[in-house]
């Protein structure tokens, strides 16, 4: 099954508050941030400008397994600072394959270099959800008769 929408339509319903810190904040405050929102990565901004994305993937992999202290360590130090990127209207199945190959969990989107919001897998996997659910109760309404033929 191929699933239809765009990014703008997630971001409409879900809303397109994004989080972010300073690349000099430190890990700590970026991580006491994601804890607090209950979110798994937040935007690296300077100057109004993205500028790179971090993880709980960045955290363990380059600090926790490397022995160093959050509290130490800035964010431009582990953040990638190629962030992948999609446009507002990109598609559902276009950010699925994206976020698969490039195996990230989060996309920011950006147009005209401003950032708009931040779709992630778990947005997608809700999204394709509600998309199969009423699939099937369309298809459930035209085999009981629901539907006219």
């Amino acid at each position: 099954m191929r699933v239809t929408g765009n990014v703008s339509t997630i971001l409409a319903i879900k809303g397109s508050a994004y989080w972010w810190v300073s690349p000099e904040d430190t890990v700590y405050q970026a991580i006491t941030l994601m804890n607090e929102k209950n979110i798994g990565a937040v935007l690296v901004m300077q100057e109004g400008r993205l500028v790179g994305i971090m993880s709980e993937r960045d955290y363990t992999r380059k600090v926790v397994l490397k022995g160093r202290s959050s509290r130490d360590t800035r964010v431009r130090e582990i953040m990638a600072d190629s962030p992948i990127t999609v446009g507002p209207q990109q598609t559902v199945d276009g950010c699925l394959h994206i976020m698969t190959e490039q195996r990230v969990r989060h996309l920011p989107v950006v147009e005209e270099g401003r950032v708009l919001g931040v779709i992630s897998i778990g947005d997608l996997v809700n999204w394709v959800i509600s998309a199969q659910s009423a699939a099937i109760d369309h298809l459930e309404g035209y085999i009981s008769g629901r539907y006219p033929g």
